[in-house]
């Protein structure tokens, strides 16, 4: 199947994505949901989302990948159409769990089919692109808000089209079978070994990452922006984020990435205070510290994975990235339950409160071990990659950005299919 075909099957699915991941807490707000509940959407959507993570391998070598996706897809659509007729806080949070859990599902066939298609010395490159065509089509989801009346059923069935038109490439392929998916465990012993750095601050950043995402157009919608500005609010931190990568990932490969992830979490920390201290209602300074924000904190998970592959053993890259990229995770499931309790419990500023303990404990842990353990020398670093953690990554993206897969890291046992029918 042409690469072109797979990216735009994956821009579908991220452009569903977008709309689904705003329209339930506009909607949910506009309903009179609590805080707490819409924290909980966010939690929901993380549980699916690793357990998608985890278990889309095994499901994929019981009934091939084609049918493992159409499978996830149309359950993707589904919870979207049932959000819109059940609209009670309790439905949509176990919706979105199962809309996280298909989301993942899907996105790792994709990624594994455009591993298969690319060459290993463009693979990087090509995965580059995969990453930048998702976040526009990610944005533009976010945007579509702006084009309607939230309060209606219209865009929870545009989202549903989306999620079932995302199938159509793979359906229509006719190209050999993806190879086996990439299954790996999360060995939290394993991983501390390499690096306590790096899974305690994984952690942490999956607690801020997953509450802000989850809870701020909440935030800007009760500090009274209008519709147009919330998307904006929403949006402008994931595209801050995707900028600023690059610049940093340069700079931690001329100095201590420890150094670097401390320099943006006290950047992520300083607007996390001007949030709380400054209590701005407008529109223009509202965006400036979401970008500010979302610059530092969608800029630090790339350089943890690039600090812990500057510790792994040869050969261990994928294993490596992949349990950080589970044990984020588990901190999404917590910072938006939390988030959404302190929101509702001590105000609406609560939430940068919860962004804000994550960034000051990343801080001083890592400024802790670096007087425990030498910095790498830049000759022995590992190459930095662009990366998205959460709901724009899996464990597929984190094999399709190795620039030279490794062999013995994929699933054993499984086999190859039929063409029509993996």
């Amino acid at each position: 199947m042409p690469i072109t075909a797979l990216l735009v099957g994956s821009a579908f699915l991220l452009f569903a994505g977008g709309i689904n991941g705003l329209i339930l807490p506009v909607r949910g707000t506009l309903e009179g949901f609590s805080n707490v509940s819409l924290g909980l959407l966010g939690t929901g959507w993380a549980l699916g989302y690793v357990a998608g993570c985890i278990m889309t391998s095994t499901l994929v070598g019981r009934v091939g990948h084609i049918r493992a996706f159409g499978s996830l897809a149309a359950i993707a659509a589904v919870s979207m159409l049932g959000s819109a007729i059940l609209i009670t806080p309790w439905a949509w949070v176990v919706l979105r769990g199962l809309c996280g859990f298909c989301f993942a599902g899907t996105a790792m066939i994709v990624e594994s089919w455009l591993s298969e298609q690319t060459p290993a010395q463009s693979r990087g490159r090509v995965f580059g692109v995969y990453t930048m065509v998702n976040l526009g089509a990610n944005t533009a989801g976010y945007m579509m808000l702006t084009l309607g009346d939230p309060s209606g059923f219209f865009f929870f069935a545009l989202a549903a089209i989306f999620y079932c038109l995302a199938l159509v490439p793979t359906a229509l392929s006719n190209t050999s079978t993806p190879p086996p998916m990439v299954k790996v465990k999360l060995n939290l012993k394993a991983l501390w070994r390499n690096s306590p750095v790096a899974v305690f601050a994984v952690f942490w950043v999956g607690v801020s990452n997953a509450a802000f995402g989850t809870l701020a157009a909440v935030y800007a919608q009760k500090v009274g922006l209008v519709l147009g500005a919330v998307a904006l609010f929403t949006a402008i931190p994931i595209l801050a984020g995707a900028v600023i990568q690059m610049p940093v990932g340069l700079l931690s490969d001329k100095m201590d990435r420890r150094k670097v992830l401390v320099g943006i979490a006290s950047f992520a920390l300083l607007a996390d205070l001007a949030f709380i201290l400054l209590a701005p209602e407008g529109r223009m300074m509202n965006l400036a510290l979401a970008a500010l924000l979302g610059g530092s904190i969608f800029a630090m998970y790339p350089v943890i994975v690039a600090h812990a592959n500057d510790h792994a053993e040869p050969g261990s890259a994928i294993q490596i990235s992949g349990g950080l990229l589970l044990t984020y995770g588990i901190g999404s499931i917590i910072g938006p339950t939390v988030a959404g309790w302190a929101m509702s419990e001590i105000g609406l500023r609560a939430l940068f409160a919860v962004t804000s303990l994550s960034h000051v404990m990343v801080i001083l842990y890592t400024l802790w071990r670096m007087t425990k353990r030498q910095a790498v020398a830049e000759d022995g670093k590992s190459s930095f990659q662009p990366l998205n953690a959460g709901r724009t990554s899996s464990l597929q993206t984190v094999e399709g950005s190795q620039p030279d897969p490794i062999e013995g890291t994929r699933e054993s046992g499984a086999t190859k299919g039929p063409a029509a029918d993996p």
